[in-house]
């Protein structure tokens, strides 16, 4: 593959996955069954303010990648299209689907939700144009602290889904079966749609670690 159609799959990819990863949060919330963590958050925060779930994930996306100056975390292409992409796909699916009734449609939704999702995280860290705000918080506290990406990761998730919860954000089976099965199946996506890196390609794009990174809204 030239270096030409090799950058316009990456791109293709990154915008691409950042659409249904917004995609596949609208329809978790449409099941009713539960959220990833971030977005429980995102959602109670919603509830609140009276603003949209979408327009919420864009502030604070914006609000985590300030928190990436202290912690010396360098942006790429994919952080900031991660702000500005994840929050309108997400409102613009919402406004297309309506709430599910009936658990078959509701259990249809939360797995095709969780499934996508998995696709999508695939797309957008195989794309390779750098880490998404709230993983760049992850890899920076974990470079500040010295404490496990594993550890810091499980901390801030905790914090944040029982920051939403106690700001009304959902969380059920469908927050625990994605806990479960996000990592396989981004695992299974990334090898599904790794782009091979040029030789002797550019460094000039931050790139991301998809062996420790997941996609976070």
């Amino acid at each position: 593959m030239s270096t030409r159609g090799r950058l316009a799959r990456r791109l293709t990819q990154l915008y691409v996955g950042l659409a249904l990863y917004g995609a596949s949060s609208a329809l978790l919330v449409r099941s009713g069954l539960g959220l990833e963590p971030w977005n429980v958050l995102h959602q109670g925060l919603a509830e609140r303010t009276g603003l949209s779930i979408g327009v919420v994930l864009t502030i604070v996306g914006a609000a985590v990648l300030l928190a990436w100056i202290p912690l010396r975390q360098r942006p790429g292409l994919g952080t900031i299209s991660n702000v500005l992409v994840i929050g309108m796909a997400m409102d613009a699916t919402l406004a297309l689907v309506p709430d599910a009734q009936g658990w078959v449609l509701r259990v249809t939704l939360m797995v095709a939700g969780i499934v996508l999702n998995g696709a999508a995280t695939g797309l957008y860290i195989a794309a390779r144009f750098g880490p998404g705000p709230r993983d760049g918080l992850m890899t920076g506290l974990h470079q500040l602290t010295g404490v496990s990406i594993r550890l810091v990761r499980t901390g801030i998730e905790l914090t944040v889904v029982a920051t939403g919860f106690a700001l009304g954000g959902t969380v059920g089976v469908g927050t625990l079966l994605y806990a479960v099965a996000i990592g396989p199946l981004a695992q299974l996506f990334l090898r599904v749609f790794a782009v091979p890196p040029a030789f002797g390609g550019s460094t000039v794009v931050a790139t991301g670690q998809p062996e420790r990174a997941i996609l976070r809204p």
